[in-house]
Protein backbone atom coordinates (compact mmCIF):
# COMPACT_ATOMS: atom_id res chain seq x y z
CA UNK A 1 0.00 0.00 0.00
CA UNK A 2 2.53 2.53 1.01
CA UNK A 3 4.83 1.84 -2.34
CA UNK A 4 1.50 2.75 -4.60
CA UNK A 5 1.42 5.27 -2.78
CA UNK A 6 4.86 7.11 -2.61
CA UNK A 7 4.46 5.85 -6.83
CA UNK A 8 1.79 8.07 -7.01
CA UNK A 9 3.38 10.90 -5.24
CA UNK A 10 6.54 10.25 -7.54
CA UNK A 11 4.03 10.64 -10.63
CA UNK A 12 2.97 13.98 -9.28
CA UNK A 13 6.40 15.76 -8.07
CA UNK A 14 7.67 14.31 -11.52
CA UNK A 15 10.05 12.28 -9.84
CA UNK A 16 12.31 10.26 -12.40
CA UNK A 17 12.62 7.26 -10.24
CA UNK A 18 8.82 6.55 -11.00
CA UNK A 19 8.51 7.26 -14.34
CA UNK A 20 11.15 3.84 -15.11
CA UNK A 21 9.03 1.01 -13.63
CA UNK A 22 6.26 2.40 -15.66
CA UNK A 23 7.92 2.21 -19.38
CA UNK A 24 9.86 -1.35 -17.80
CA UNK A 25 6.14 -2.32 -18.01
CA UNK A 26 5.00 -0.97 -20.84
CA UNK A 27 7.83 -2.72 -22.80
CA UNK A 28 7.21 -5.91 -20.69
CA UNK A 29 3.02 -5.78 -22.00
CA UNK A 30 4.29 -4.80 -26.00
CA UNK A 31 6.61 -7.57 -26.15
CA UNK A 32 3.81 -10.16 -23.98
CA UNK A 33 1.22 -8.68 -26.45
CA UNK A 34 3.01 -9.23 -29.60
CA UNK A 35 3.71 -13.21 -28.41
CA UNK A 36 -0.12 -13.45 -27.53
CA UNK A 37 -1.20 -12.23 -30.60
CA UNK A 38 0.69 -15.08 -32.48
CA UNK A 39 -0.41 -17.56 -30.63
CA UNK A 40 -3.87 -16.58 -30.61
CA UNK A 41 -3.17 -16.36 -34.42
CA UNK A 42 -3.25 -20.34 -34.49
CA UNK A 43 -7.15 -21.44 -34.38
CA UNK A 44 -5.42 -24.71 -32.35
CA UNK A 45 -4.36 -22.34 -28.99
CA UNK A 46 -2.47 -24.78 -27.02
CA UNK A 47 -0.40 -24.96 -24.26
CA UNK A 48 3.16 -25.59 -26.15
CA UNK A 49 2.59 -22.33 -28.10
CA UNK A 50 1.90 -20.54 -24.68
CA UNK A 51 4.83 -22.53 -22.92
CA UNK A 52 6.68 -21.07 -25.84
CA UNK A 53 5.47 -17.23 -24.82
CA UNK A 54 6.27 -18.10 -21.48
CA UNK A 55 9.98 -18.81 -22.18
CA UNK A 56 10.51 -15.88 -24.25
CA UNK A 57 8.99 -13.73 -22.19
CA UNK A 58 11.43 -15.39 -19.72
CA UNK A 59 14.69 -15.08 -21.47
CA UNK A 60 14.30 -10.76 -22.37
CA UNK A 61 12.87 -10.03 -18.93
CA UNK A 62 13.74 -10.78 -15.37
CA UNK A 63 10.95 -11.63 -13.96
CA UNK A 64 9.24 -14.10 -11.35
CA UNK A 65 7.39 -16.84 -12.69
CA UNK A 66 4.00 -15.14 -10.84
CA UNK A 67 4.99 -12.27 -12.77
CA UNK A 68 5.38 -13.97 -15.93
CA UNK A 69 1.66 -15.55 -15.99
CA UNK A 70 0.34 -12.12 -14.70
CA UNK A 71 1.63 -10.67 -17.69
CA UNK A 72 0.57 -13.10 -20.00
CA UNK A 73 -2.72 -12.92 -18.77
CA UNK A 74 -2.68 -9.23 -19.00
CA UNK A 75 -0.88 -9.46 -22.55
CA UNK A 76 -3.91 -11.83 -23.54
CA UNK A 77 -6.73 -9.20 -22.33
CA UNK A 78 -4.92 -6.44 -23.87
CA UNK A 79 -4.54 -8.45 -27.15
CA UNK A 80 -8.59 -9.16 -27.25
CA UNK A 81 -9.19 -5.55 -27.84
CA UNK A 82 -6.29 -4.59 -30.01
CA UNK A 83 -7.29 -2.92 -33.15
CA UNK A 84 -3.99 -2.92 -34.88
CA UNK A 85 -0.27 -2.88 -33.24
CA UNK A 86 0.94 0.13 -33.63
CA UNK A 87 0.79 1.25 -29.86
CA UNK A 88 2.94 -2.15 -29.02
CA UNK A 89 5.66 -2.14 -32.15
CA UNK A 90 6.50 1.89 -31.37
CA UNK A 91 7.01 1.32 -27.73
CA UNK A 92 9.64 -1.26 -28.57
CA UNK A 93 10.76 0.67 -31.65
CA UNK A 94 11.88 3.56 -29.16
CA UNK A 95 12.84 1.01 -26.44
CA UNK A 96 14.53 -1.72 -28.46
CA UNK A 97 17.83 -1.86 -30.50
CA UNK A 98 17.83 -3.52 -34.24
CA UNK A 99 18.87 -6.50 -32.72
CA UNK A 100 16.49 -6.86 -29.99
CA UNK A 101 14.08 -6.17 -32.59
CA UNK A 102 14.99 -9.09 -34.82
CA UNK A 103 15.13 -11.30 -31.83
CA UNK A 104 11.69 -10.19 -30.99
CA UNK A 105 10.76 -11.21 -34.21
CA UNK A 106 12.62 -14.86 -33.88
CA UNK A 107 10.47 -15.11 -30.42
CA UNK A 108 7.84 -15.10 -32.28
CA UNK A 109 8.23 -17.04 -34.85
CA UNK A 110 9.35 -19.88 -32.01
CA UNK A 111 6.21 -19.76 -31.08
CA UNK A 112 4.58 -20.25 -34.24
CA UNK A 113 6.46 -23.21 -34.14
CA UNK A 114 5.92 -24.54 -31.06
CA UNK A 115 2.83 -26.84 -32.10
CA UNK A 116 4.86 -28.23 -35.15
CA UNK A 117 2.49 -26.41 -37.52
CA UNK A 118 2.72 -23.13 -38.96
CA UNK A 119 -0.69 -21.54 -39.71
CA UNK A 120 -0.89 -18.93 -42.40
CA UNK A 121 -2.57 -16.15 -40.37
CA UNK A 122 0.96 -16.76 -38.05
CA UNK A 123 3.09 -16.18 -40.68
CA UNK A 124 0.93 -13.15 -41.27
CA UNK A 125 0.82 -11.48 -38.82
CA UNK A 126 5.18 -11.85 -37.90
CA UNK A 127 5.68 -10.62 -41.36
CA UNK A 128 3.26 -7.67 -40.44
CA UNK A 129 5.12 -7.06 -36.87
CA UNK A 130 8.20 -7.31 -38.63
CA UNK A 131 7.54 -4.72 -41.14
CA UNK A 132 6.12 -2.86 -38.14
CA UNK A 133 9.70 -3.02 -36.38
CA UNK A 134 11.66 -2.07 -39.17
CA UNK A 135 13.38 -5.73 -39.86
CA UNK A 136 14.72 -6.53 -43.36
CA UNK A 137 13.66 -8.96 -45.37
CA UNK A 138 16.44 -10.78 -45.36
CA UNK A 139 16.71 -10.55 -41.16
CA UNK A 140 12.70 -11.56 -40.97
CA UNK A 141 13.45 -14.58 -43.13
CA UNK A 142 16.74 -15.62 -40.88
CA UNK A 143 14.90 -15.32 -37.93
CA UNK A 144 12.41 -17.85 -39.31
CA UNK A 145 15.09 -20.30 -40.44
CA UNK A 146 17.26 -20.09 -36.70
CA UNK A 147 13.67 -20.33 -35.30
CA UNK A 148 12.45 -23.53 -37.20
CA UNK A 149 15.89 -25.02 -37.01
CA UNK A 150 16.17 -24.02 -32.59
CA UNK A 151 12.45 -26.14 -32.43
CA UNK A 152 14.17 -29.78 -34.49
CA UNK A 153 17.48 -29.33 -32.44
Amino acid sequence: MLKVLKDLFDAVTGNDAAVAPRDDHALQLAAAVLLVEVMRADPALGEKERAAVVEALRRSFTLADDEIDRLVDLAHERSRGAGDFFAFTSTLNDRYTHEQKVRMVEQMWRVAFADGHLDAHENHLISKVAGLLHVTHGEYIAAKLHAKGAGHA
